[in-house]
């Protein structure tokens, strides 16, 4: 599904030049679950705006479903995002003057699917994720998790290959942390490929590989036996 080489992301700023990815090397298959780690201001995001379409590299090549998109024309690149890819963020994202359907209903309409079957995902996405009582609350109105619960819902509801998650539980307690963390684990062992960036090693177990970043390089990968299992192996990266 993904295969990036020697992926650079570098920002000038007058004279002075930052260099926020340094030549990473990724693979990701086809319904794997990758978690993404590293501290601060280690190029977590950005490599995560570069996987997702959002961003073009400085240098190097990525290639998403057989295709080279590191020098796409952004028309191209909008229609393989918006076919393929779902976005979940830290800060849910959702429009606040929409209702939680209308939230979620959204990625439909730019599918231009039919209204009969928007009724019917919508339907089912708001029973699967508890949100039939808050179909017609508007953001302002739900909790944290509520709201981090649209955003899957509204991220899934077009069935992409691939989920980009950006600290999804970064804005909440444990209880509904682990929610979230469970319905990307279900999403993930229905087909959907996931790549997640966390701070959390707790919520990293969930996912089959660990990629560790520091300084805009990738230093190790733990690769998993078992969603919560144990480690099988180490590949360490100098």
């Amino acid at each position: 599904m993904i295969r990036a080489r020697v992926l650079t992301k570098a920002y000038t700023q007058g004279e002075v030049q930052t260099m926020a990815l340094n030549g990473v090397n990724l693979d990701v298959k086809e319904g794997e679950f990758v978690a993404v780690m590293g501290p601060s201001g280690c190029g977590k995001t950005t490599l995560l705006n570069l996987l997702g379409l959002i961003d073009t590299p400085t240098s190097g090549r990525y290639d998403f479903l057989g295709t080279d998109v590191s020098r796409l024309p952004e028309r191209r690149r909008f229609y393989l995002r918006k076919e393929n890819i779902g976005f979940v963020f830290q800060s849910f994202n959702l429009i606040d003057e929409l209702t939680v359907s209308e939230n979620i209903e959204l990625p439909l309409l730019y599918h231009r699917v039919s209204s009969g079957e928007r009724k019917k995902h919508l339907d089912t996405m708001l029973e699967r994720l508890a949100l039939v009582p808050l179909r017609s609350s508007f953001p302002r109105q739900l909790s944290g998790g509520q709201q981090q619960r649209a955003a899957v819902a509204r991220a899934v509801i077009a069935r992409p290959r691939l989920i980009l998650a950006d600290e999804p539980t970064g804005n909440l307690d444990s209880l509904n942390g682990n929610e979230v963390m469970n319905l990307l684990a279900e999403l993930n062992e229905e087909g959907t490929a996931v790549i997640m960036v966390t701070h959390s090693s707790e919520y990293a177990a969930y996912s089959n590989r660990v990629v560790n970043l520091f300084d805009g390089r990738v230093v190790s990968e733990h690769i998993r036996g078992k969603r919560h299992g144990n480690e099988l192996f180490e590949n360490r990266r100098p």
